[in-house]
This record gives structure tokens, C-alpha cells and sequence, in this order.
């Protein structure tokens, strides 16, 4: 049997997806699956065990617009896939599918349309389940039992290269700091990581600063924004250094994730690692937290919130209050539990 899984969202969307992986490969032993992400994500996925290929879909670049999405349906109907499941509601997603040829298709019932681009469709139920158990309900159909805890592998040398950095450290337990988000109003106010990376050095911890294409030059603003005189030989500038494969496996060896709601935040979860995320214009109804009881998200409770889905460019209100009331003191109180020491 050969499947299809479809997940082209952002990279917390496509880690998300993993607990239908692991479920479609317990259902069906044996099956070839097949996991389209956006591209620049395929790094992540190559050790996947349940995974026999991973294709990424450069729909922002070369493979944008319709052609695009004809030319990879057409692609993909060449592997004849017996299966195809598409966790996207659009229309560019549905005709990806239709395209494919597969016997079968499944979907999500909403818009309309998707009940001619599909073979069967079920309820996504947005606002009553979290994403990972709306994404399994794409098994449905299929009567498989669930897999609900996700298991990410990475590739071997990608692991390596975390474990020397740590271990050139001698072990000690490293605070990983992440300001960055794709979303402007999901940004904790640079000036409170300053602190709390001033806080954390005070407290003899050590730190990995990280940040995505793009967010550079808020990391190193954020540690040119520190007062304590430790940094250079404390913190770790990691910014803009590591393939994103590297960034999971250091992620992996943290003894704390400060970060906001950012797809980062689910490489740390995934792995065991303690989160402690800062929660602005997105609610847990929305069902992206992260989850495990070594995650702890920190919000305040205003009327103004959700204020969208992913958060808009700018605070709707003006004030942005839903980050700048979650103050450095509470982040860094929620970052000493989780790595055992006394703030």
C-alpha cells in the first residue's frame, strides 16, 4: 500500500502531524508513506523510521500558484498512491489531491467544496479538540486506533553535533532562549528576554540564544540588551547557525525552551524537553499549546483575546498587553522550576 500524507503549513503544523503518522504505519505494516511538508522542512522528517520519502512544496517559490499545484498533483499521480489525506482546508490542497488520482481521498467536510475533491470528509471540529486529535480524525475513515503521542527522530549526524556542543559545555544545564515568531504580536518584547537572560547568568545558568532565518537580528538584540557581564562566556550565540534539523537536536538537550508560541516550541515538547512559552493574541481554544506535563504556558487573562488565529502584524488594541503583562520576574520563575533551581 502507498499513502500520501499532506501537511504544507508551517513547521509546528507539520511536527504536529506525526501522531497520524505514527498511526497510518501501526494500521497499515508494511505501507509506503509518503509525507509532503513545505519546503525546507524535509531535513526533519529524512530519519522518520515511518517514512519512506519526504517532499517538500515550495508553494511561496517555484511551485507557487496553480501551475504549480497541477505540476505536483500530476507528479504525485505518477507514484499512484492508493491513499491520499490531505490536513489542509484549501482549495489549492484539494485539488493537489484531486490531481494525485488516488482511489481514495480524505479530507476535512469544510468548505463545501472539498466534498467533490474528496472520497470522504470528516469534521474537522475546530475549537473542540486540540490539532493533533483534529488531525487524527483524518484516520476516521480508516477505523484505525489512534496514536496520540508523537515520536520524533532525527537524523544521526544532526544528533552528534548537538551532543558535542553539550558536551564541550561539561554537561552543565543550558537555558534556551528563542524571541523570534513569524507573527509580529507573538513577539515578547526583546527588553524581557534582555532580563531574563540577565536573570538566568545571575543565577549561573548557562544559555543558547537561537533564532530562524530572518530573526538574527532580534537574537543579538536581545543579548546586546543584557547588563550582566557573563554573557560573552556564558551564552552560546547559536542565531542563525544551525539547519533546522541541528536546531531540533540542540533543542533536544535543553534542560529549559523559553520561547513564544513559535514552531520551535513543538520541536522542544516533542522531544521531552520543558517548555516554558509565552502566550499573547493566541488562546488554548485554539488547540496549538504544547502539550505534556513538563509544558507550562504563561498568559494574562484579557478580553481582547484570541485576538486571530495566528496573531496579527500589529495589536488590534494598541497596547499589546496580552505579551507585555506576562513580566520577565514570571518568566523566569516558571524557567528556574523547570531546571531545579531557586529563582
Amino acid at each position: 500500500m502507498k499513502i500520501a500524507l499532506w501537511n504544507t503549513a508551517f513547521l509546528g503544523d507539520a511536527v504536529l502531524t506525526l501522531p497520524l503518522v505514527h498511526t497510518l504505519a501501526r494500521g497499515f505494516p508494511g505501507a509506503q508513506i509518503h509525507f509532503y511538508v513545505r519546503a525546507g522542512l524535509e531535513g526533519l522528517f529524512a530519519a522518520q523510521p515511518e517514512l519512506a520519502r519526504v517532499h517538500g512544496f515550495a508553494k511561496r517559490g517555484g511551485q507557487s500558484g496553480l501551475a504549480g499545484a497541477y505540476a505536483l498533483g500530476r507528479a504525485a499521480a505518477r507514484e499512484r498512491f492508493d491513499l491520499w489525506i490531505s490536513a489542509h482546508t484549501s482549495l489549492r490542497s484539494a485539488l493537489v489531491a484531486r490531481w494525485s488520482s488516488a482511489p481514495r481521498r480524505i479530507g476535512y467536510s469544510r468548505p463545501l467544496a472539498n466534498q467533490y475533491f474528496y472520497t470522504h470528509t470528516v469534521d474537522r471540529a475546530f475549537r473542540r479538540l486540540d490539532e493533533v486529535e483534529r488531525l487524527l480524525r483524518l484516520a476516521e475513515p480508516l477505523e484505525l486506533a489512534p496514536v496520540s503521542e508523537p515520536r520524533l527522530v532525527l537524523p544521526g549526524p544532526a544528533r552528534e553535533r548537538a551532543a558535542a556542543f553539550f558536551a564541550a559545555l561539561g554537561g552543565e544545564p543550558v537555558l534556551g532562549i528563542h524571541p523570534g515568531s513569524t507573527w509580529p504580536t507573538k513577539q515578547w518584547p526583546p527588553e524581557y528576554f534582555s532580563r531574563v537572560l540577565d536573570m538566568a547568568l545571575a543565577a549561573g545558568m548557562r544559555v543558547a540564544l537561537f533564532a530562524g532565518p530572518g530573526e538574527e537580528p532580534l537574537a543579538r538584540g536581545v543579548l546586546a540588551g543584557a547588563a550582566s557581564p557573563h554573557k560573552a562566556e556564558r551564552v552560546a550565540d547559536l542565531s542563525g547557525a544551525l539547519p533546522l534539523p541541528d536546531l531540533a537536536a540542540h533543542i533536544g538537550g535543553l534542560g529549559c525552551y523559553l520561547t513564544g508560541d513559535s514552531g520551535p516550541m513543538h520541536l522542544a515538547w516533542v522531544q521531552g524537553v520543558p517548555v516554558t512559552a509565552i502566550f499573547g493574541p493566541t488562546v488554548r481554544q485554539l488547540g496549538f499549546f504544547p502539550r505534556g506535563e513538563r509544558s507550562t504556558v504563561l498568559e494574562v487573562d484579557l478580553p481582547c483575546r484570541p485576538c486571530s488565529l495566528h496573531g496579527p502584524r500589529a495589536c488590534p488594541q494598541g497596547h499589546h498587553r496580552c505579551m507585555r503583562d506576562v513580566t520577565p520576574e514570571m518568566a523566569f520563575a516558571s524557567v528556574a522550576a523547570q531546571m531545579g533551581t531557586a529563582p
